[in-house]
């Protein structure tokens, strides 16, 4: 009865609570009305659990689009399955996206970078960069080859949850004073990396078979890490905002090109 016991406590804070972390932080659907306010040790734990957020959030998106397609054309099919996925993630990495480029184009310092993403309004040029980027998403949904689509549909959150782990390993926070991202940054460990990337490898091998699952995680994770030394040389680390641009760019690169390699 004891080891029955301990077995359900050790799943229960070990998977279960990180899981339902990861997915009150990643979406607007709360799972729990638990006000207590979780660790930076379970905040760090519950990155381990973001592919598995994006596997919810992938079975959503193919669910609506096997809905949605039996009544509207592709393309209004695609425009519906992107606000759904804003919606269900009250848009928090588009709202990165857009503070990063609004950042680079008005700052000439790594501090500068930063008090402009930390302005709550959104620029011309923010705007203008999440307009083509949503304008790139649209046209890589529409493009996406008839007998992978749900296949690339399913793993495109998958991918861009699983770039925000490798993205948030081992760097530094970007601002001196803390904020929402340095509690996950600070305590994410080997471990959760490695069960951030089981997952997504068994899910991507799932889907798209072994060789083609093992370069996604092979290039993604080289792209990823170029891209957090190029924000430490641009922002002086990383930040929450960062991160959500590159969940942003992950899933949008994911199908628009894996398509292109795999499968012509």
């Amino acid at each position: 009865m004891f080891c029955v016991t301990s077995s359900v406590s050790r799943f229960t804070s070990h998977v279960l609570r990180p899981l339902i972390l990861a997915w009150q932080f990643l979406t607007a659907i709360p799972l729990s009305r638990s006000t207590h306010d979780a660790k930076p040790e379970e905040l760090a734990a519950s990155m381990s659990w973001y592919p598995l957020v994006g596997c919810l959030l992938g079975t959503l998106l193919v669910t609506a689009d096997s809905l949605l397609s039996h009544v509207f054309s592709p393309q209004v099919t695609s425009v519906l399955l992107m606000l759904l996925l804003i919606g269900i993630t009250r848009g928090l990495h588009q709202d990165g996206l857009a503070d990063m480029v609004d950042g680079l184009a008005g700052g000439r310092t790594a501090q500068a970078r930063l008090a402009i993403m930390r302005d709550g309004r959104v620029g011309a040029i923010g705007a203008t960069g999440l307009f083509l980027a949503l304008g790139l998403r649209y046209a890589g949904l529409n493009a996406l080859p008839a007998g992978e689509h749900l296949a690339l549909l399913f793993g495109m959150p998958v991918v861009g949850r699983w770039a925000m782990v490798v993205g948030a390993f081992h760097v530094t926070y970007a601002r001196s004073e803390g904020g929402l991202a340095q509690p996950f940054l600070a305590h994410l460990s080997w471990q959760h990396l490695c069960v951030a990337t089981v997952t997504t490898g068994i899910v991507l091998t799932l889907l798209l078979g072994p060789w083609a699952a093992l370069s996604c995680l092979l290039i993604g994770a080289a792209l990823v890490r170029l891209s957090t030394a190029w924000f430490h040389r641009m922002f002086g680390g990383v930040t929450g905002d960062l991160l959500g641009a590159t969940n942003e760019v992950a899933e949008t690169l994911f199908i628009v090109i894996v398509p292109v390699v795999l499968f012509r």
